[in-house]
């Protein structure tokens, strides 16, 4: 079990590909596709060596890198960061095979960006000195910049460049923040840092500058207006991939670094943050309630869930913060079935207009279940895996504020009343149109992707103890470290 294969397996895989003409398309994509299982078979092998009894980073690796500097390649796993190197994995070979007759043009060039934005996606999930960190998060903009430009709808170069100014605006602030955490510590280790946490004017500055850059990933209101037009002109693979699991960078860099390395910022922003959180799911909500375009509408409610991510994590207390931990997972599960499933409409429509539908239910059965089971667990019905995470968040927010899961619970509804709107208009009432009539259900290629997702809103609804028993150490720990230093 090594780190460092999960993450080289699929660079070497993009290089294999360097090497195989790019006229072969069907060798490319086999390659791709087993290349991407030996990543998701080697962060399985993680899952089933995990203890889940210590609290502290396994599988660790550390080597030096520029010793002039004391950055060093230093690697290792959590409770918190495990389900999400094994979630980055799962989405490659689906994002892989849910391209494979949509992408037409320059599929070489498409599957190796595809594995590289894996294997940076995994580093930032890994890394445990903040220089590899920051590495990691540069890396890992450049194929999500190309999959979105070169391979998106007809605004995709708009789309492309605001993705890229938004992240690159708060990268800057950041690096700036970890240069002065190097000059006050003398160690870009992340270990080493959280015994030295910095306080006063000058760690809420750089507070601010980490969590600017956070906040853009989330994407936290007001911050989130590069998300819909980016989800909107993606492929397909590149929507999958950015809310499965771009979205959870952010959430992840607050907890791994911003956070303890500044708690006595980040318990002073907390109701700041929280109360943009709210915003963040009341706004993105109603802006779903407007949308014409399904995958637009999907982006939006992307908004609002991460806001509910957020409102449990600056909870600060353990419900919350597992519900943080597990609704990241779940929302990269629910977000990213509903992502595939408009995929595989607009596959057969070559249209995402809702109002270009209605009755398909009886046309495409197969479709009509799967999408119903997963809005179902978009809205947290119980029994599926959003159940779970909401309820906790919502217990971890009432314990902060009252008021907080209120407005938090008013999201709930709006979110159920979106997205059973949405499947009423798709699926249900005349069939009046020649197209819909005739359009195909799901193919084999297509149960094979989207099951195991089905499997998993199950599995996680039903056995959530089996998930939160692996992180709670690992959160109990946390938890110590920030109201050690936050006070």
């Amino acid at each position: 079990m090594s780190i460092t294969l999960t993450l080289l397996i699929p660079v070497a895989t993009a290089i294999l590909l360097l090497c195989i003409p790019k006229d072969k398309t069907a060798e490319l994509r086999m390659t791709a596709l087993f290349g991407s299982l030996a990543t998701l078979a080697f962060s399985l092998a993680l899952l089933g060596g995990f203890d889940a009894q210590t609290a502290g980073f396994q599988f660790t690796e550390k080597h030096e890198w520029v010793p002039s500097l004391h950055i060093h390649y230093h690697v290792g796993i959590d409770g918190i960061s495990l389900f999400l190197v094994v979630l980055s994995a799962l989405l490659t070979p689906i994002a892989i095979l849910c391209s494979w007759k949509s992408v037409e043009k320059r599929v070489r060039e498409f599957h190796i960006a595809l594995l590289l934005l894996t294997s940076g996606v995994i580093g930032v999930f890994v890394a445990l000195d903040l220089m590899l960190f920051y590495v990691f998060w540069e890396v890992m903009l450049i194929p999500m910049y190309l999959l979105v430009g070169i391979w998106g709808s007809t605004e995709r170069i708009r789309a492309a460049v605001k993705f890229f100014i938004y992240t690159m605006a708060g990268s800057l602030l950041m690096f700036l923040a970890i240069l002065y955490l190097y000059q006050h510590t003398g160690t870009f280790s992340v270990e080493d840092i959280y015994q030295k946490p910095l306080t006063g004017t000058a760690g809420l500055l750089c507070f601010l500058a980490f969590a600017l850059s956070f906040a853009i990933k989330v994407p936290l209101f007001p911050v989130h207006t590069w998300l819909p037009d980016a989800h909107t002109e993606a492929p397909t693979a590149g929507s999958v991939i950015l809310a499965g699991v771009l979205l959870k960078l952010g959430i992840y860099g607050f907890i791994r670094f911003a956070i303890p390395f500044f708690p006595e910022a980040a318990v002073l922003a907390a109701p700041w943050i929280s109360v943009l959180a709210i915003i963040g799911i009341i706004f993105g909500a109603l802006m779903c309630f407007v949308q014409e375009d399904m995958k637009r509408l999907i982006a939006y409610s992307s908004v609002s869930h991460m806001g509910f991510v957020v409102l449990g994590l600056f909870a600060f207390n353990e419900q919350g913060v597992q519900g943080c931990v597990l609704q990241m997972v779940n929302h990269g599960i629910s977000t990213g079935a509903l992502f595939l499933l408009i995929g595989a409409i607009y596959e057969r429509r070559h249209t995402r207009r809702i109002l270009d539908f209605g009755g398909l239910a009886p046309v495409a059965p197969r479709l009509a279940i799967i999408f119903f089971i997963t809005t179902l667990s978009s809205i947290g019905l119980p029994f599926l895996n959003g159940f779970v995470g909401e309820f906790l968040i919502l217990q971890g927010a009432y314990s902060r504020n009252v008021f907080y899961a209120a407005f938090a619970g008013l999201g709930i509804i709006l979110g159920a009343v979106y997205m059973l709107t949405l499947y009423r208009r798709i699926f249900f009432g005349e069939t009046d149109r020649e197209e819909n009539a005739e359009m195909k259900d799901l193919e084999g290629r297509e149960l094979a992707f989207l099951l195991p997702l089905v499997g998993l809103m199950v599995f996680l609804g039903l056995f959530s103890p089996w998930f939160t028993a692996k992180i709670q150490p690992s959160i109990e720990q946390w938890l110590k470290l920030v109201q050690a230093g936050g006070g």
